[in-house]
């Protein structure tokens, strides 16, 4: 149900951005293929050949007619779908859709794409029919994918032409375990079709001196929740609940960093220590160790007409049962309702371990 929420959520804040009809459509279509990194060992039994697949993207293009698209260089935004085949029978194969955008450098022949949406595999991990599946331990999963393309338009007619890399990842964010997660990192060619004939002219009415602005610290009070599962298969699923304070300061009409703290109570962390102390009575655990942890952080906020972008890098002043080490990153999106309140959809993990995918309400003051 949470990654539901956030495909809904991505949805919702490209539809934010199509109010205006000054805009103009294309297709693109890319075939990709090469290697699945090894980011665990555990994976190791799972690589085999080279999969392969095709994703399939509808875009529209922006020309300045809102400052938020001239301050990003018009970047394009839209939904894309993919299929991939991942060559082994025990993972099966993967359709997924996303909703993202495109950002041009170098004369807008180089484009940074970054998508994120959900990912259904046909064959997750079951305990009797496909135990040795330790990536997947659900059908629904998130998905981000990231494309860097040289590209030329136009090259007959309406075709263009397109190429070069892309990183796909799947992960339910340890929604259920098991949750070793897939990574691709592949080479693609496609083409582009424009759906449009007439071609508009980027607009650029900023101010000159746009990039000065002003704000007063402000004070965030955020409430986080979901559910996730320790690694061990079959310990069950347990809400969890992260309360948040912090200020932010912006610093130009793009970003703002951040400074806070958080409390988290993590009731798959209870379980977790009442099966260590059973399970493994070397390790010296009571099992009536605090579950409860603290943390501070630092953040950044890229903020992008209503929508934001946050990194933050966190670590535990109160700690006191060991897992998976101090230090952690949160990531993810705001919208902003309203000049005072904002949902967001995060993900907080241990360096590229995932613990959960955050569901959250606040205030910004």
């Amino acid at each position: 149900m949470r990654l539901l929420f956030f495909s809904v959520f991505c949805a919702l804040c490209c539809k934010s951005f199509s109010q205006d009809n000054q805009h103009a459509t294309y297709i693109d279509v890319n075939y990709f293929k090469g290697n699945i990194a090894l980011h665990n060992n555990d994976i190791l039994h799972l690589i085999k050949g080279h999969p392969e697949g095709v994703i399939v993207g509808w875009n529209q293009k922006t020309f300045g007619f809102n400052e938020w698209e001239q301050r990003y260089n018009y970047p394009d935004y839209g939904v894309s779908f993919a299929y991939q085949n991942l060559k082994n029978r025990v993972l099966g194969n993967v359709v997924s859709a996303y909703a993202h955008y495109n950002f041009y450098f170098l004369k807008r022949h180089l484009m940074f794409r970054i998508g994120q949406g959900l990912a259904y595999t046909n064959n997750p991990y079951d305990k009797e029919n496909n135990y040795r599946n330790n990536a997947f331990g659900t059908h629904v999963m998130s998905s981000t994918y990231v494309m860097l393309n040289y590209k030329k338009e136009r090259v007959f007619n309406r075709l263009g032409l397109q190429g070069g890399l892309s990183l796909i990842h799947y992960s339910n964010a340890n929604v259920k375990a098991p949750n070793t997660s897939i990574n691709s990192i592949t080479f693609n060619v496609g083409i582009t079709y424009n759906l449009d004939d007439a071609i508009l002219e980027y607009q650029y009415t900023l101010d000159k001196n746009d990039n000065i602005f002003k704000e007063p610290v402000k004070y965030n009070l955020a409430f986080r929740t979901g559910i996730n599962e320790s690694d061990v298969v079959g310990s069950g699923q347990f809400p969890f609940y992260v309360v948040s304070a912090y200020a932010d300061k912006r610093i130009n009409r793009k970003s703002a960093i951040q400074l806070g703290t958080d409390v988290f109570f993590s009731n798959f962390l209870k379980e977790y220590i009442y099966y260590k102390s059973v399970a493994f009575p070397e390790d010296n655990v009571s099992g009536n160790e605090d579950y409860k942890r603290v943390g501070v952080f630092a953040g950044h906020e890229l903020f992008v007409n209503r929508t934001s972008l946050v990194t933050q890098l966190g670590y535990y002043v109160y700690y006191p049962f060991d897992f998976e080490g101090c230090a952690y990153l949160r990531i993810g999106l705001k919208r902003y309702f309203s000049k005072k309140w904002f949902g967001s959809l995060t993900l907080k993990s241990h360096g590229a371990k995932a613990e959960a995918v955050e569901l959250g309400i606040g205030v910004r003051l």
